[in-house]
């Protein structure tokens, strides 16, 4: 049998996409994802929990990114869970969850000014050689909470 690996998430950029170019001119974007859920407690006081997530983009999907998103957009991002792993200076082993994102639809509203491109786009594929992307460097230690 095989297994689903599927990630929907709709939420805000927490910063601006940070665009690296690779070997081949081929663009990574990457940036958090804050996604929120609110519920009432037993007491009916209403709570909000918020949930951080790494996003990361590959070539059309990272040129989009760069142009028009940027800190606090709302997005819907699809795409699936990766774990990779790498030692730092020290030797120790670190392990970083990202959500490889293939479909991407803007969801802000429109405004006045620039033309916005489609609110929807669909990248075939995630990176060099598929799954075996090299790694993007360690995440970063400052979370914007």
């Amino acid at each position: 049998m095989r297994g689903v690996n599927r990630v929907m998430l709709i939420g805000n950029l927490g910063k601006d996409p940070d665009v690296q170019y690779l070997e081949g001119n081929i663009a990574v974007a990457k940036f958090s994802l804050a996604t929120t859920e609110t519920f009432k407690d037993r007491a009916g006081k209403l709570i909000s929990q918020t949930e951080w997530h790494t996003v990361v983009l590959w070539r059309g999907l990272a040129e989009l990114a760069q142009k028009y998103l940027h800190k606090g957009s709302l997005v819907y991002i699809e795409g699936r869970l990766r774990t990779r792993s790498w030692e730092d200076k020290e030797g120790n082993k670190k392990f970083a969850t990202e959500v490889v994102g293939d479909n991407l639809i803007m969801l802000d509203k429109r405004t006045d000014g620039p033309a916005h491109p489609p609110l929807h786009h669909h990248e075939g594929m995630e990176g060099p050689g598929g799954t075996d992307a090299a790694p993007l460097g360690e995440p970063s230690e400052d979370l914007p909470f």
